[in-house]
């Protein structure tokens, strides 16, 4: 995590102090309340409202290296404020530089260094409960190298493509948000778009869905609904898409523009579409190849599990650009993300928390969470996971109305409760319980992804399924007199 300790260098100017960023940083959000619709300012737009240029911005955000007093008071002057002899400082000599855990977090993370546990618990940081993404200027996200450097960089090539598979709950939508920030920052136009906020009777129909994907889109760039001058029958739905995107949305965008799509798998339960759909993602990608226009878009396209619906290997877009898998917590990250919360845990300790949560983040962050929130021992964490109260108590109840919603589904998750070894069940089957988190897959076996699943399991459901197979040979045992 650390980097080595580096010669002091004499340093000149200033830099904010953790007060000027706060004052900062909040005139600044007010602003995109009041003015901007509440959408985050970027750089581009930062650049205008102040005259200092990105690289300059990007400097005086991330706190780190000196810039004149002059700058600052022009970035305070844009929204209002005096500058004043408490918002800044001078650079400390000898402090040692640390491995950020994003570059866009570098302006609210505080200096830690080797062997202390500093921390980083305070009035502006107070942990609040883990519930899905982790915010941007989050100090409990912690970065899983090399994958946000490696996103970071293939985001900024022209027609990129990254793909992220992962589990539900294992911070996907963590790392596209710290994507596309990056992205922001650095020139580019950027939409976030879930398919969970599509309706259902539009995932049934072609047209409609690519009417809604083009509007969406449209509507993420601050950009008036023009589909009736685009839309036309006679060319269909996808060709009239192309042409929305080529000479409507891109061409209305000097910025390279990325689009993260999260959620896309919702698609596998609709076939025609997707097998539609991301066959016109990947024509897109390809076209990057010899277009100028399409070099402009860049894509982030997020699923649960592997595809399983059958497509071409020619017009899929999950066998092309830069495919990320998130691996679950290291012991390392686990007593890092300790330390956040300021919990000085043995290794036994943490060890005992890595086998029950299996370094699922999620899981993981609620564990701590708890012990920090209610300063409960691990004892009663794990009885409260077995009877699924206190801070698990929701996501397993979730869990388990989802496995009663599907009868082979729950029948398939008993087989793996019940097997101590990986054990093979049908694939689809497979597939639906690794994007819920509660298996994994190694070749095609399946085996429980983590100990608090098969504490709290293993009496409803594979007890339940002994109960119902005693009743049923009883009944078939009784004769008829």
């Amino acid at each position: 995590m650390f980097s080595s300790s580096q010669r002091s260098k004499r340093k000149r100017g200033v830099i904010l102090s953790q007060e000027g960023w706060q004052r900062l940083k909040s005139a600044q959000e007010k602003a995109e309340t009041q003015i901007n619709q509440g959408i985050p300012y970027t750089l581009e737009e930062l650049n205008e409202l102040t005259g200092l240029s990105s690289h300059t911005l990007t400097k005086v955000r991330r706190r780190q290296k000196p810039v004149d007093r002059q700058t600052l008071e022009d970035y305070f002057k844009a929204f209002d404020l005096n500058l004043t002899k408490i918002d800044f400082t001078k650079p400390i000599d000898g402090i040692k530089n640390i491995e950020v855990i994003a570059d866009n977090q570098l302006e609210d993370s505080k200096t830690e260094f080797p062997n202390q546990n500093n921390s980083q618990i305070d009035g502006n940081h107070e942990p609040s409960l883990p519930e899905g993404q982790v915010p941007l200027n989050s100090p409990f996200y912690i970065e899983r190298s090399p994958v946000e450097i490696e996103c970071n960089e293939k985001v900024l090539q022209p027609g990129s493509l990254i793909r992220i598979k992962a589990p539900r709950r294992m911070g996907k939508s963590s790392l596209m948000v710290r994507i596309i920030d990056h992205a922001a920052q650095e020139g580019c136009k950027t939409v976030f778009l879930s398919f969970q906020l599509a309706d259902r009777s539009i995932m049934q129909d072609l047209d409609k869905f690519l009417q809604w994907f083009s509007a969406s889109i449209g509507l993420g760039m601050r950009l008036p609904n023009r589909l009736d001058g685009y839309w036309n029958e006679l060319f269909g739905s996808k060709i009239s898409c192309k042409i929305y995107f080529e000479e409507y949305l891109l061409a209305n965008c000097t910025q390279p523009l990325v689009l993260a799509l999260d959620d896309v798998d919702r698609l596998f339960d609709y076939p025609e579409i997707a097998d539609e759909f991301f066959g016109l993602l990947r024509t897109w990608h390809e076209q990057a190849k010899n277009s100028a226009i399409w070099q402009r878009l860049r894509l982030i396209v997020a699923h649960s599990t592997e595809v399983y619906i059958p497509l071409n290997v020619n017009k899929s877009p999950f066998n092309v650009g830069l495919p990320i898998e998130l691996n679950k917590l290291t012991s390392e990250q686990t007593e890092l993300l300790a330390r956040q919360y300021d919990l000085n845990l043995s290794s036994d300790q943490l060890g005992w928390l890595l086998e029950m949560t299996c370094g699922q983040p999620y899981l993981t962050q609620l564990g701590l969470y708890s012990l920090w929130q209610c300063n409960i021992t691990l004892d009663e964490l794990a009885r409260q996971g077995m009877e699924g109260t206190g801070i698990y108590g929701n996501h397993l109840q979730r869990l388990l109305w989802t496995l009663e919603q599907d009868e082979r589904l729950k029948d398939a998750f008993a087989k793996v409760l019940q097997s101590s070894h990986p054990i093979e069940i049908e694939l689809l089957q497979a597939f639906k319980l690794e994007s819920l988190g509660l298996v994994e897959l190694q070749s095609n076996q399946a085996v429980l992804s983590c100990k608090l699943y098969q504490s709290y399991f293993c009496d409803r459901l594979v007890k339940e399924k002994s109960i119902k197979s005693s009743t049923a040979n009883a009944v078939s045992n009784i004769k008829p007199q």
